[in-house]
């Protein structure tokens, strides 16, 4: 099915709005953050929500109108007082009265005679704006509109405030809004009649209006009827979204695998520790689902240091037994050699043929590991998202197990599995993820939680420190670096910053070495990767006992012996991003310990973080608390990565709709699949009218 033909007005390019030129048009369209080549469009003005309200409706007397109130007054002009010649600096008065009272009307700078034009003498003029006083006398300073008493229709009592950029004045975009709104046509309604009914909700069309072009302030309210119908639709279409992808997932893998046992059981033999019971737990529901007809599509969630790694070894093992291949994905080279040097151990001592592949990697070293994926020699194949470039073939890939997934999209998880006609799909992630944002993300997949950490893993004390306290904290590291430990000092930049009064890991790295002479090291993103990995390679090895990082060492760095983290500007960093920092020790043995250094006066939401991270160590508290801070968008860093944010629906209000429209989307697709009869066409409109539809060719046929 294409596009409705009732949904072109909302399609239409912004060129084609009266008003609208050139200019405006580029300005909207990066505005809106249009793809690239395509210009922003009719419904991308539609989707912009208000950020707040006027109520102008408070129409009084000058004697009843209050310091900084917002009024609506009808005013007889009495006289023009321009500033004098040469005085641009003094302001245009305008002087009126009604019948209960005199004022001022001022405006600074005002040229060009419209002040006069705008207010004639001896007229009357509805002025709306806010009441200030000077000398004892009410004003308004810059009125936001006169009107003409047979055109007080057009001036909005309740006015809606939008998000601007610079250029463009909330007026002109008001004056869009209204083109727009008028335009919109009759749209299939896709919730049942009982539910708008309970819920009191309007049609989707009343509810943009009511939003755009409200009759009272509590119309355009995030918690009123249309807002909340409005963010349960954003919400329903992407949860529909989803299920589409995971249909596409699961359908038609035809494929059951049968396990032996003996390839699990000699790598479980082998493995230095016992596994937890969340580990157990997730193999078994990962066995079933390579066991299970359908095509597997699994997140596997685990805390910093929780055992993702082993879990996939295990279901990778498994797939072993059933005649197949696996492929083991990283979003750095960083992190694919840190699972390289995991797996490949207890890889070799199992029997099991484990490479790893690089994009970096010599001609003839690559080539010789592409003969081994393509004849089967090679069971697990580690790398980066090379794995997926055309050039590697595998003999029979049953596995795709991908790591931080939050990195990747959801158009993304299609792709990683077409190497393999029936791949089954694992996604790890090592940041926690609240239930909100994995139905929002994730809803396309099952889900397995790692909550415990391996036996033996120790706590890790976490204390927060002035920068003005430097010298103690140099005093007392010195001390634990001479007693054998290891330590992390992170840096929130590389070098210098004009704007940023923060000490980059350049100067601290300068700073320390004056201490410590060539015991510390400095890695940073800029560096080369080879370089990157020989600084890491020689502070694992203990050759070095204090490496100065920037994140770079977020994810992917093993090194048991470093026991403390040290994190300057720590009110600089999000809540995430310090819990996988301090992840990066308590790997070992010894007692370990993270110090927060903060400088300068701390704001309320830099004070609240880190109190979290001083109070816990649980990721999922830490990821929830992290989500009331920041806000969805953040929590994934989907902002930076094309992952879906939110228009119409703000996670923080609206929360509570998302497993509404997970269970009806979830619903609707199982009564319906085909997406067929009169709530199959309106769903697919609402999949058009949220530019979803991608998912369109997933439907499947009837």
């Amino acid at each position: 099915m294409s596009r409705p033909d009732s949904l072109s007005p909302l399609f239409r390019s912004l060129h084609s709005i009266k008003g609208v030129g050139d200019k405006l048009a580029a300005l909207l369209t990066k505005f809106f953050g249009a793809p690239d080549g395509q210009e922003a469009i009719a419904l991308d003005i539609l989707m912009h929500m208000p950020s707040g309200v006027v109520d102008r409706r408070r129409q009084v007397g000058i004697v009843d109108a209050g310091l900084n109130q917002i009024v609506t007054l009808l005013l007889h002009i009495d006289r023009h007082q321009p500033p004098p010649r040469g005085k641009p600096h003094v302001p245009h008065r305008v002087f009126a009265h009604d019948e209960t009272g005199e004022m001022q009307l001022v405006f600074f700078r005002a040229q060009g005679g419209w002040v006069e034009k705008a207010l004639p003498v001896g007229e009357e003029r509805y002025v709306s704006g806010t009441i200030g006083f000077f000398n004892g006398e009410k004003q308004i300073t810059h009125p936001d509109y006169i009107v003409e008493p047979e055109k007080f229709a057009t001036l909005p009592l309740v006015e809606p405030v939008y998000p601007l950029t610079q250029g463009l004045s909330s007026k002109a975009l008001a004056k869009l809004v209204r083109q727009v709104i008028e335009s919109v046509p009759a749209i299939p309604e896709w919730i049942d009649g009982a539910t708008l009914d309970q819920r009191k909700w309007p049609s989707f069309v009343d509810a943009m209006r009511m939003v755009h072009l409200p009759d009272a302030p509590g119309e355009a309210e995030l918690w009123s009827p249309a807002r909340q119908r409005l963010a349960y639709d954003e919400y329903f279409v992407g949860q529909l979204t989803l299920q589409l992808i995971r249909s596409t997932m699961v359908a038609d893998r035809g494929i059951s695998r049968e396990f032996t046992g003996e390839v699990t059981d000699r790598v479980s033999a082998l493995l230095p520790f016992a596994l937890t019971d969340g580990q157990k737990t997730a193999i078994n529901e990962i066995r079933a689902d390579l066991a299970s007809p359908d095509r597997m599509s699994r997140l596997l969630q685990g805390d910093v240091g929780a055992g993702k790694t082993v879990v996939a070894l295990m279901a990778m093992a498994a797939m072993v037994e059933s005649g197949a291949q696996s492929a083991m994905m990283a979003p750095t080279e960083l992190l694919a050699a840190q699972h390289f040097k995991t797996l490949k151990p207890l890889c070799d001592a199992a029997g099991l043929g484990c490479e790893l592949l690089t994009g970096k990697m010599k001609a003839a070293e690559r080539r010789a590991k592409l003969v081994g994926i393509a004849d089967g020699q090679t069971n697990i194949v580690v790398g980066t998202h090379a794995l997926f470039q055309s050039g590697v073939e595998f003999h029979n890939l049953g596995l795709t197990v991908v790591d931080e997934q939050h990195r990747f999209g959801v158009h993304q998880r299609l792709a990683l599995s077409g190497k393999g006609k029936h791949t089954d799909l694992l996604v790890m992630t090592a940041t926690p993820i609240p239930r909100t944002l994995v139905l929002t993300h994730f809803g396309d997949m099952e889900v397995s939680i790692l909550r415990e950490k391996p036996k033996g893993r120790q706590p890790i004390d976490t204390a927060v420190l002035s920068i003005g306290e430097y010298d103690r904290v140099i005093a007392r590291l010195q001390a634990r670096l001479h007693e054998g430990a290891q330590a992390f000092w992170v840096c929130p930049l590389v070098e210098e910053s004009e704007h940023l009064d923060v000490v980059a890991a350049e100067d601290r790295f300068a700073e320390l070495q004056k201490v410590f002479g060539d015991q510390v090291a400095l890695v940073h993103g800029r560096m080369s990767a080879t370089a990157k990995q020989e600084v890491m390679a020689r502070f694992a090895a203990n050759e070095l006992k204090l490496l100065v990082a920037t994140t770079v060492i977020e994810v992917g760095v093993d090194v048991p012996n470093a026991s403390i983290m040290i994190i300057e500007h720590a009110e600089r960093f999000g809540l995430a991003q310090l819990h996988q920092l301090r992840g990066r020790v308590g790997r070992g043995s010894a007692r370990s310990s993270c110090l927060l250094l903060f400088k300068g006066n701390l704001s309320e939401t830099a004070q609240a973080r880190l109190d979290t991270i001083k109070s816990t160590e649980d990721g999922f508290v830490i990821a929830e608390r992290d989500l009331e801070l920041r806000g969805q968008g953040d929590v994934l860093g989907t902002r930076q990565s094309g992952m879906p944010g939110y228009r119409l629906a703000v996670p923080d209000v609206h929360r509570h709709l998302l497993d509404f429209a997970h269970d009806d989307a979830k619903a609707l697709l199982s009564r319906n699949p085909s997406l067929t009869g009169p709530d199959g066409e309106a769903a697919r409109t609402a999949l058009y009218l949220f530019r979803k539809d991608l998912a369109i060719p997933l439907i499947r046929a009837g």
